[in-house]
């Protein structure tokens, strides 16, 4: 048995759903249950510009009246052409100031409605474009106070890429919701002269426009339902649009002939949707005109009746035309709102994800009163029996971790990729929460403290470190943001990581743009020159606690030397945690720590370690023999 449209709209189940079928529409009551949102909407456009708002609303409410002005005008006009034409003779010259009165009244009504027409619409194109501004920021800003361990997970971006889409092109709800309360206004005027003349008339009204707003409402929530569900795909999409056509990926694309693997896979996902969303548009089209028939039908059934009472003498010519035009305003604003209702609610759905994304809350927040964190850190950092494993996953990144990391001590990570060395500075910084076991700071739980303060007093330089399209200054400046406009001290921070060597290549020095995304100006440096320029970022922090994850593995031999001479000043009176595989930087720490499958296996100096003859002293005289 077919679903039929009824039992689309109102979510009445079938046995006759396909196996697998990977879209599920959204139910009515569903639909209605997203326009709660509109009050939050509202809210954040007043917040916007009220002024703006506030323009808009009373110049729409002018607009709303003056179309019923405009149509009883003109049927005042023509009843007065009439009166004119039946009694002018010879003997009698009737006065024409009544009929130029008119005239001159509807000219003023019609220019009237095209300037407020004209400041409606720039009105709404300004406040559009800073509602655009101001939620992209609002999105970025929640998303700046979500966990790491969000980020990390595939659902959670399904729900961010709805909430970005969502953030372009919600001009068009607000628009929509000013132009149907100026339609309802104008449709509860004219409805009141219709009802004065013949009240059977809106009964024709309604039935003309009922079925086309099931139609309207029906497809707009299986176009919802289409988007929502192909969200990961999109998304996909989007990730093969810019995997083969980006700086960052070209050289493996050509070298590895990666093109027809990736064109292929992006035809065959965008027509597999193409398809889908070809078949809801021809039913679309398909109803859409039916019902468009139907309507009109209904139309000229009315304007007959509406004939039949001029013929009987019941109404003027000026009122036949009144109501003919007033009929047919009345089906084109009913069929608007009811149209647009089903559009609002469509959006709606649309602003749920938004608003659904802005209520996801960090799972890492501070305590309601946080401990003062120190100003110079005075026992170390201490973990007792600390272990972590990623959401949905059975396996522990690190489990039975129990150690000291004295204040001012140089701490060195080892163990095979995988081991878990990230996942422990990742738990240090307060990146991730423990799920067992605790981490404490000089005696107290890091939890705590505030948690931009914890952050602050850390400063971390991943190997997975962000090339920022920025220029040199602001990439160096990353470090410590708030002394960007500081050049002495970021001159210093260059110095110090070698980094003044690749400003000293350019004319516009620190100025000089990084990358070519944004201009043919910019310039692409060297994995080694990266690094440095990532390097000088940690001199810019100035934290006491310093981690440095793999901090040189794109220099070369004579850079690294000359980096690790510089190395000693950068960690002076810091505690610091490095990663790195090279164990001529890992013998500069004063105690290094194996780690084996999440897990502590040795802990010790680098002579202790090769005294104890075990996993490190194996790893060390591998590493030896490959320099021999």
């Amino acid at each position: 048995m077919k679903k039929t449209l009824l039992q689309h709209i109102f979510g009445i189940p079938t046995d006759s759903t396909p196996a697998g079928e990977k879209e599920k529409t959204v139910t009515f009551a569903e639909y209605l249950q997203a326009l709660k949102y509109l009050p939050q909407f509202i809210a954040m456009v007043w917040q916007t510009q009220p002024i703006k708002l506030a323009s808009s609303f009373l110049l729409r409410l002018l607009t709303a009246l003056l179309t019923p002005a405009k149509l009883y005008v003109a049927k005042l006009i023509i009843d007065e052409v009439l009166l004119i034409v039946n009694t002018k003779t010879i003997s009698y010259q009737p006065d024409y100031e009544q009929l130029w009165y008119y005239v001159g009244l509807e000219l003023v009504l019609v220019l009237v409605g095209e300037v407020l027409l004209r400041y409606i619409n720039l009105l709404e194109s300004l406040l559009g474009d800073l509602l655009a501004n101001e939620s992209s920021v609002l999105l970025m800003r929640h998303a700046s106070l979500l966990d790491l361990q969000q980020f990390e997970d595939a659902n959670f971006y399904d729900k961010l890429d709805r909430a970005r889409k969502t953030t372009i092109g919600r001009t068009f709800l607000f628009v929509s919701l000013f132009a149907q309360f100026q339609d309802i206004i104008s449709v509860v005027v004219l409805a009141g002269a219709l009802v004065v003349f013949n009240p059977y008339l809106l009964l024709v009204l309604v039935l003309s426009v009922i079925p086309a707003f099931i139609s309207e409402t029906y497809f707009n929530r299986k176009d919802y339902s289409l988007a929502r569900s192909w969200t990961p795909e999109r998304r996909e999409l989007d990730y093969l649009r810019l995997v083969g056509a980006s700086d960052e990926t070209a050289k493996e694309v050509k070298i590895f002939a990666l093109s027809d693997f990736l064109i292929d896979r992006f035809i065959k996902l965008s027509y597999k949707y193409y398809e889908l969303n070809k078949i809801l548009s021809i039913k679309r089209a398909f109803w859409g005109t039916l019902l468009i028939i139907l309507g009109n039908i209904c139309y000229y059934l009315a304007f007959i009746l509406i004939i039949f009472q001029a013929l009987q003498g019941k109404i003027s010519i000026g009122d036949l035309t009144f109501l003919s035009a007033s009929f047919a305003r009345l089906q084109s604003n009913l069929q608007g709102i009811l149209s647009r209702f089903s559009q609002i609610a469509q959006n709606s759905l649309y602003l749920r994800d938004l608003f659904e994304f802005l209520e996801i809350e960090p799972q890492i927040t501070s305590p309601t009163n946080p401990t003062k964190i120190p100003q110079q850190i005075m026992q170390g950092f201490s973990f007792e029996n600390v272990g972590f494993k990623y959401p949905n996953s059975e396996t522990w990144a690190v489990r039975n971790l129990s150690f000291t990391l004295k204040a001012g001590e140089k701490l060195a990570l080892v163990g095979e990729n995988g081991a878990g060395k990230t996942t422990v500075v990742k738990l240090l910084a307060r990146l991730y929460d423990c799920s067992e076991g605790r981490i404490l700071l000089d005696g107290i739980d890091i939890k705590n403290y505030d948690l931009q303060e914890l952050r602050q007093l850390v400063g971390v330089i991943f190997q997975d470190f962000v090339r920022f399209q920025l220029n040199i200054s602001d990439n160096i400046a990353v470090g410590k943001i708030t002394e960007r406009i500081n050049a002495p001290k970021i001159a210093n921070a260059a110095r110090l990581s070698l980094a003044d060597s690749v400003v000293a290549k350019f004319p516009q020095g620190y100025e000089q743009l990084l990358g070519k995304r944004f201009s043919q100006k910019g310039v692409e440096l060297s994995g080694g020159e990266w690094q440095k320029v990532a390097l000088a970022r940690a001199y810019m922090r100035e934290a006491q606690l310093l981690i440095l994850d793999e901090p040189t593995a794109a220099l070369d031999a004579r850079a690294e030397f000359e980096v690790f001479q510089r190395f000693a000043e950068l960690t002076a009176g810091k505690t610091a945690v490095l990663i790195s595989h090279r164990f001529s930087t890992v013998r500069m720490a004063d105690r290094i720590m194996v780690l084996q499958k999440g897990q502590p296996v040795e802990l010790g100096s680098h002579e202790e370690l090769l005294a104890k003859n075990g996993i490190y002293a194996e790893l060390f005289r591998l590493q030896a023999q490959g320099y021999q």
